[in-house]
Formats: structure tokens, sequence, C-alpha cells
């Protein structure tokens, strides 16, 4: 057995959708497995010298299992030498030259292709230094590997920031090398860094494959350590830390997705007013529809209420059509309580309620009462106020948050939908959407507006079938009196032709 290979599955990862090794097709339209900077690193293996095994069938036993195990420290080792002189090449063939280039690149632009590249940089030197202190040269299935993981964790961190970041330099990217400028310079910085055939594109993807490859490291070190091993803890805390992280990652991916569903509902939504919804907002929590009962009348309103983060959206159903649903507001959710309130009467409003709660603002004053039909979708909704602010809580701790160019990505996205008529999501028949009508002024005869409004017909054959038996005339009185024929036509040659279809 290749002493480097370990085999693993991309479906045991919690990022499948994101590849491990995934093929990169070259400028010269070959198959390309992205594995870069692939020049021979130190050979971790060769320091075993002196590591002979035991002799008996239990010693053998125990023989082979540090033998695996050290085949995954040395493939850890190794891959982590690989991956970081490949984010040297990065941070000093690319974004180097590309600093000495401000008439190509603004700093913007910069960090939105290479991102935060260089924090990813730093760290991971400080990684590696650590394995390789823990790495035992005399008896590498001895190495305690587990702890590093550890003690680095909270820098793996850092890899969210990067993920999410790279939709938007695969974006950059695919504008820029639009230009043949823009791709002689990169091709240029890859000759003088002498870095293989790769596309940039293909090398900033690396970093998503590496932080997605530590839990298949991990469990592989975890199968083949011993439960008494010193390292056995360490290895099992930091497999789950990490993919906890990985988990987080793949988590916060989805909800960027999901921005391009959020735009195209709100494109959907008739007499929007106020700033877009992904200003603050990045999920949908629940829906559903609730009385909403107003003061001081205490009118009931039937309304369908949307719960995003940080803010609560209610509509209003078209009485005709269902499914076309017009804005009437939003409640911003910072800074309210959702209070849970007995059956009974209230004694503001003086009014018997059921199933009822309220959202109240204690410095604002500001309060909305809201009724559910049964107890059960009550405490669905109580719950979901409760994750709304849980969710608000972990983006707050991690940092979560849409840039500009994603919003107005999606936005720019949400409206070129709209106009061809085919939206992917929370989609609505072509015949059900509304209709622009032609402005009209005040001025128009009512006849006239009646006639406007009339759905255009086809043109009937019947008086081109009644004009060939007889002439058309019509009949008129003079101001006497007296009746005259007034002959329009003797023939219905032209009347004919006009009829026709």
């Amino acid at each position: 057995m290749d002493q480097r290979a370990i085999k693993a599955t991309s479906q045991s990862s919690p990022l499948s959708s994101w590849p491990i090794e995934s093929p990169v097709r070259t400028g010269r339209d070959s198959e390309t497995t992205l594995r870069v900077n692939q020049d021979e690193p130190e050979d971790y293996e060769a320091l075993q010298a002196g590591d002979g095994g035991a002799e008996g069938g239990g010693a053998k036993a125990q023989s082979s299992r540090d033998q695996m195990r050290t085949n995954v420290i040395n493939e850890i080792l190794s891959t982590e030498q690989d991956y970081i002189k490949h984010l040297r090449d990065i941070c000093e063939g690319y974004i180097r030259q590309c600093r000495k280039r401000a008439d190509m690149f603004s700093e913007e632009q910069l960090h939105t292709i290479f991102g935060n590249i260089e924090d990813i940089y730093r760290c991971q030197k400080a990684f590696v230094k650590a394995l390789e202190q823990k790495f035992n040269r005399e008896q590498p299935h001895l190495s305690e590997l587990g702890a590093c993981f550890l003690e680095h964790q909270a820098n793996f961190q850092i890899y969210s920031e990067y993920c999410n970041n790279h939709p938007n330099a695969c974006v950059e990217l695919s504008r820029l090398t639009k230009l043949s400028k823009y791709v002689y310079f990169f091709e240029a910085c890859r000759l003088l860094q002498k870095m293989i055939d790769i596309s940039l594109d293909g090398f900033l993807l690396t970093p998503v494959q590496k932080i997605c490859k530590y839990p298949l490291q991990l469990a592989e070190l975890l199968k083949y350590t011993h439960p008494q091993h010193r390292d056995f803890k360490d290895v099992e805390a930091a497999l789950y830390a990490m993919k906890n992280v990985a988990q987080l990652i793949n988590e916060r991916k989805r909800r960027l997705e999901n921005i391009d569903k959020i735009a195209q509902w709100q494109s959907s939504i008739e007499d929007w007013e106020g700033e877009d919804l992904l200003v603050r907002s990045s999920e949908l929590i629940y829906s559903g529809e609730l009385t909403r009962v107003t003061q001081p009348q205490a009118r009931s309103q039937q309304r369908m209420f949307f719960l995003f983060d940080h803010q609560l959206i209610y509509c209003k159903k078209d009485l005709l059509r269902r499914d076309v649903l017009y804005y009437k507001g939003r409640v911003d959710m910072d800074g309210l309580e959702v209070v849970d309130l007995e059956d009974g009467k209230d004694r503001d409003l003086h009014m018997s309620i059921k199933n009822a709660f309220r959202l109240y603002g204690g410095t604002t004053g500001e309060s909305h009462l809201l009724c559910a039909r049964k107890t059960e979708q009550k405490q669905r909704w109580l719950k979901a106020f409760a994750k709304e602010r849980e969710q608000v809580r972990l983006d707050q701790e991690t940092g979560f948050s849409i840039t500009e160019l994603q919003r107005k990505q999606a936005m720019l996205n949400a409206s070129k939908q709209q106009v061809a008529r085919k939206p992917k999501a929370f989609s609505r028949p072509y015949y059900l959407t509304r209709q622009k009508h032609p402005a009209l002024t005040a001025s128009l005869p009512q006849q006239q507006v009646l006639v406007l409004a009339e759905p255009k017909r086809k043109p009937s054959t019947f008086w081109h079938s009644i004009s060939r038996l007889a002439p058309f005339r019509k009949f008129c009185f003079s101001n006497n009196g007296e009746k005259g024929l007034l002959v329009i036509q003797e023939d219905c040659l032209t009347l004919n032709e006009c009829e026709k279809p």
C-alpha cells in the first residue's frame, strides 16, 4: 500500500458539495487533478529508522495498526507542507505582483479575488510548525497531533470568510479574464513563480478543499489510534471540532445560495416599499397566516407573515388571486420581546383573545397583537421567534453577513428573471401576474374609459356576410324633422376590405 494514499470517499464529508479533489480543465483542455505543487515533500517516513515491529500474533496486529497510523500521520504532514508552499505561491506569485499594478487592480478588487488568503497563510504556517514539533521522528505512530488541531481550532474559523467570498472571486475573475491583458498577466505571474499549469481560479479553490479534507484525515487517524493511546481523546475532540467548522461553512454556503431565492420572492411581492430584504436578512425562518389586531379600534386583519432574521414582513392576499401578495408592512425584531398571552380578555383592547401573543418593544412602546387559529400554530410561531433570535446571535458571533456585491447580484438576477417572466422560485402562473394598465386622464368620458377597458376580440365575419347581400345604408333626420336618406356606400367593397381579418 502506498504510504501516502488514504482512501476516503467524499460522501463522508459534511461538505459533500465541495469537491475534495476535483478535475480542473487547463488551457490545453486536458483533465488535471487539483493537486498543486507536486514536487516531493520531505520524506517523514525515512525518519522511522529503528522501528522494527514486534514478534508474535498480537504483536503483529499491533504493528499493523501502528503502521497504518504512521501512514495517516505522514499523509497529514506531507499534505500540509504542500499546502503551505501553495499558499506562499499565491501570496508571493500573484498578490504581490498585482499590488505592483495599481493601474489594473484596486485594493477592493484584490480583496474580492483573494479574500483573506494571506491571513490563512499566516495561520497555516503556525499550524504546520506545531505539527512538526509534535512529530515523533523515531516512532511516528506515537506522535500526538490531536492537541495541535485543538489549539488552532479558533484559527480555522477564518476559512468561513474565505469560503463565503469564493463565489465573488469566481465572478470577478470571470469578468476580468474576458480582457486579454488580464489573461496574459495572470499567466505571467504563474510562470514567474514556476507553478503548475492550472488557472488562478483552480488555485483559489484549494483552501476550500483543504478545510473539507481535515475531518476525513482525522477520522482515519482516529480509526487507527488505540483507545489507550495518549492521543486518542485529543484526536476524538479534534475530529468533533473540525466537523463543526465544516458544518458551519456548509451552512453559510447554503445561506448564500438562498439569497437568490429571497430576492426572487421579494420581486414577486406587489407594492413593495422600503429597503430591500437582503439589506438586513438572509434567512426565511417561518411563515404562516395570523390575525393582526390593530389599535385603538381593535380591528382584525388576516395577513400572511414571513419571519426573517431581524425582521417580520406581513402581506395581504389578493381577494381573487390568492397566490398574489401585496406588501403591507414590516416589524423590526431587534429590540422586541415576544410575550405569550393567556386566553381571555385583553385589558388594553377590552376584547376576548385566543391563541395570541404580543410583540412588545420596551423602550419604544411599540406593540403588535397577533393571534393564531390553533394552539399548535401559536407554539410553532413562539419557537420560530426563539430560533430567529438564536440565528441572529450566531451570525454575530461568527461574523456572517451578506456583502454589498452579493446583494446587488442577487437583486439583479431577480429583476432579470422578472422581466423574462421565468422565475425559478416562488413563481406564480403568468396569467395570474398583475397587469400594468395604462394611466388614463380624468378628462376622458366614462364611455371611452369603458371602451378602452374592454378586451380585444377577433373581428366577426357576420357583417362581412350581410354586406354581400345588400348595400349598407343608414337613415338620419334633418333639423326640420324630414326623413332623409344618407347613402354611405352603394357597394360594400371598402367595408368588406376593412372587415377582412
